[in-house]
């Protein structure tokens, strides 16, 4: 196994037997849209990291955002769980696996199952603060101008992402499209209504009044 020790942007990926055999077994059951997404996180997210002074380990960061998506996969599409859930878990086996320690283990794990609910993880460790911050700028742009365009552009060059936008929320839309439920009170809902004809919302006022509380 060759260990991974390329970098961008002043950002080195951590040299790790751990972060080498990740990136393989990312690269071998996902697509390369979310291969490359997940590395730009890990890119986006160390120089918001940097921008925010903040102190983090960079394998645990980089484990976070490899592992974010893989809940997307083909595998999970029957779990019943949100696809979050399922990338935080099989992070999880990974790294138990492996022997990380359970503090890690439990850091690596928040940070992937809340990456999609906002205004939570900020105020968390640093590792889980920064899976989000970097989803957020690759996926939403949020926090754009914070990062130089030169740094981007080689990010990008390691990293690209044509079409980009339209790909990922069809991967987004095929990784929960089966398990309609996952999606109530979270930001996936609107993916399915987008792409669902018919598709209707779990509504958290109705479920309160439909309750079997008669007061």
């Amino acid at each position: 196994m060759t260990v991974d020790r390329d970098g961008a942007a002043h950002v080195a990926v951590p040299g790790t037997k751990l972060t080498g055999e990740a990136t393989q077994l990312v690269r071998d059951t996902t697509s390369e849209l979310i291969y490359h997404h997940s590395r730009r996180v890990y890119f986006f997210g160390s120089l918001q990291g940097r921008n925010r002074d903040l102190s983090f380990d960079p394998e645990l960061l980089y484990l976070g955002a490899l592992f974010h998506d893989l809940g997307l996969n083909t595998a999970f599409h029957n779990s019943g769980r949100r696809f979050e859930v399922d990338s935080a878990d099989e992070a999880r086996r990974f790294l138990t696996s492996h022997g990380v320690p359970e503090d890690s283990v439990r850091r690596v794990w928040t940070a992937i199952a809340l990456h999609t609910t906002p205004g939570i993880p900020e105020f968390m460790e640093p590792e889980v603060a920064l899976v989000t911050a970097g989803v957020e700028y690759d996926v939403l742009g949020i926090g754009y101008a914070d990062i130089s365009a030169a740094d981007r552009a080689e990010i990008l060059a390691l990293h690209p992402r044509p079409d980009f936008k339209r790909r990922i929320l069809r991967a987004f839309h095929e990784g929960i499209r089966s398990k309609p439920q996952t999606t109530f009170g979270n930001v996936k809902a609107d993916v399915l209504e987008h792409f669902e004809p018919g598709f209707e919302r779990g509504d958290f006022v109705r479920t309160i009044l439909d309750s079997p509380w008669e007061e």
